[in-house]
């Protein structure tokens, strides 16, 4: 009696990122492994923490030179630093707001917390074994602006919605920042945020 073939075993289909990474052509200014970092941190961002308007940014908007590795910009859902100076200032907004309510008669509960505006954020994408260094990160600060641009010839649109929630420029932004993204071998991404310089301390 003849025995059956076992059957073969059925190849799972791609993932969404594996597919868009075969989907795009890396800049010739960076290897293809830093343009692929990049792509993967934009489809974390964009799918598990809900941001919009990303872009990837292969030249610095300082001097137009190649950065020293594709970053990227984009529009978290919230707000993810608030200036501690800012933070008083919203504090008293919403004293006002409650005694505005009193004065109307309107319970002032209703008024119990002033939510910030979300800011367009810059983005480094790093694997978890490479090893930085203060110079290193100085490059990467000396390569942005404050806040990043909204558009520009040298990016890659990833997302037609635009920061139409972003309001006007933060007068309390005064500092760079960049969001370190940091990829494990398992795919985990951290996000950490690191300042240009002495900040001052935030309050509870």
């Amino acid at each position: 009696m003849a025995m059956e073939s076992p059957s073969k075993a059925l190849v799972p289909a791609p993932s969404a990122l594996t597919n868009l990474l075969k989907s795009q052509t890396p800049p010739s200014s960076h290897p293809a492994h830093l343009h692929h970092l990049a792509l993967q941190i934009q489809h974390n961002l964009q799918h598990q923490h809900g941001w919009t308007a990303l872009r990837i940014h292969t030249h610095s908007p300082v001097n137009h030179t190649p950065l020293q590795r594709p970053l990227l910009s984009g529009l978290p859902p919230h707000r993810l630093y608030t200036h501690p100076d800012e933070q008083a200032e919203l504090l008293k907004e919403l004293e006002r707001r409650r005694k505005a309510a009193r004065k109307s008669g309107i319970s002032a509960d209703s008024e119990n917390v002033v939510v910030p505006e979300p800011e367009r954020e810059w983005v480094l994408p790093t694997k978890l074994n490479e090893k930085w260094s203060l110079g290193r990160m100085a490059e990467v600060f000396d390569g942005v602006e404050i806040a990043p641009p909204s558009g520009e010839n040298n990016v890659r649109d990833v997302s037609e919605e635009e920061s139409g929630k972003q309001g006007n420029e933060n007068k309390w932004k005064q500092t760079k920042r960049i969001v370190l993204a940091t990829v494990d071998e398992d795919s985990t991404v951290v996000y950490y945020i690191v300042h240009d310089g002495v900040v001052k301390p935030r309050q509870n």
